[in-house]
């Protein structure tokens, strides 16, 4: 047994270099939310999540007052019954957002613990079907003040020359005529053979706003469009697939097994983003990636590729990983203390045991939100 002898809870917000936009909203900081678990052997493994560009405190609230206490004192090898209990104990209080961010860090953390304890990379762990490298586009394309098409369209053939061969872009923030001026002048920049995705961080309100937009992208060739709706309106995501040849991509902020069931029935989603530490942690990413293999749908998960890796790698249905070259954006970066590599297009899996890496203890002890005591606060397993 590798019973969990302490849990450690952390917020930590790290600010960006330069204030970067999405379709619908602009951001200067973002907050993550850090556990680790550890074993009475003295194993430890890790977990976090983005909670968003404010509010990172919620997080160690619901990990000391809902989660922490079903997990204490437990076997880590029962990842399914920890699982289901840590569900049912904050039913009334979660199923979406922080709550559920929050069991899915710890039930990651549970993960990367037992992978450590069994002396194995997570990959390897997991059944991989790759063992060495797995597939990665290049995101990017963000606005910035001063930001033109063609200065977009360099961005995007940098990544190319990088070796990748698919990247993306953000698209829906400006009008529809200058914002096909943007997809043209990437399209233009990577050539015909790249594959170019356009992410729209549920920008648009209705299929006929989509419409507009997505008409004039067509003869650009796009591999998706990305959240083009609230996440909860699975319905015009529907119709969108429906009405345009593009492939609609979704769920990176969608969680549980029964929603992502909905969104499949209702052909809401020919590509699935479903993002690990959103929507219940590694055990249910493997329960919906399976339920989308029945569905002929392939796994493209959003964001954290230092998680995402590792889980693409071992399943079958799993095509890309999203990989940020820099901290510009996703300055996770700076709080673990080892980066996945890239080369030629493909993310070169750690080899070492669990997830590969740990925390950053200066880092985040610089970006920790605690109002005092240090930057972790530590539950521990009664005697």
């Amino acid at each position: 047994m590798a019973v969990i002898r302490s849990i450690s809870v952390c917020a930590a917000r790290v600010p960006l270099d330069r204030v970067t936009s999405f379709s619908n909203r602009t951001v200067s900081a973002r907050d993550y939310g850090l556990v680790k678990v550890t074993s009475e052997d003295g194993v430890t493994g890790v977990g976090f999540c983005y909670v968003g560009s404010a509010g990172g405190e919620l997080l160690p609230i619901a990990v000391e007052k809902l989660l922490a206490p079903v997990l204490l004192g437990r076997d880590s090898l029962d990842v399914e019954a920890l699982w289901r209990e840590m569900y049912q104990e904050a039913l009334l209080q979660g199923r979406a957002g922080v709550v559920m961010r929050a069991i899915s860090i710890l039930d990651t953390a549970l993960w990367d613990l037992n992978a450590r304890s069994a002396g194995l990379p997570l990959h390897r762990y997991l059944g991989a079907a790759s063992a060495d490298r797995v597939p990665a586009y290049a995101s990017g394309g963000y606005y910035l003040d001063g930001k033109t098409p063609e200065l977009l369209g360099e961005e995007m053939a940098h990544y190319v020359s990088l070796g990748f061969k698919a990247v993306k872009m953000k698209t829906g923030r400006l009008s529809p005529k200058e914002e096909e001026a943007r997809v043209a002048a990437a399209r233009e920049a990577i050539g015909p053979d790249v594959e170019l995705m356009l992410d729209v961080n549920n920008g648009w309100s209705d299929v006929t706003e989509a419409l507009q937009y997505v008409r004039r992208f067509e003869r650009y060739n796009p591999a998706f469009v990305e959240e083009p709706f609230l996440v909860d309106d699975i319905d015009s995501h529907a119709r969108l697939a429906r009405a345009t040849p593009i492939p609609v991509a979704t769920g990176e902020v969608e969680v549980g097994r029964w929603r992502h069931k909905e969104l499949l029935d209702k052909g809401g989603a020919a590509i699935l983003q479903t993002d690990a530490v959103v929507c219940g942690g590694i055990t249910e990413w493997r329960r919906i990636a399976a339920m989308a293999a029945g569905y002929g749908v392939p796994m493209y998960p959003h964001w954290f590729h230092d998680v995402h890796a590792p889980l693409v790698a071992a399943t079958p249905n799993a095509r890309y990983v999203e990989f940020f070259w820099d901290d510009q954006v996703l300055n996770f970066r700076r709080l673990i203390d080892r980066q996945l590599e890239q080369e030629d297009g493909y993310i070169k899996l750690h080899q070492s045991p669990g997830l590969g890496f740990d925390f950053d203890e200066q880092a985040v002890a610089r970006y920790s939100i605690a109002a005092s005591g240090g930057p972790w606060q530590t539950l521990q397993k009664n005697r």
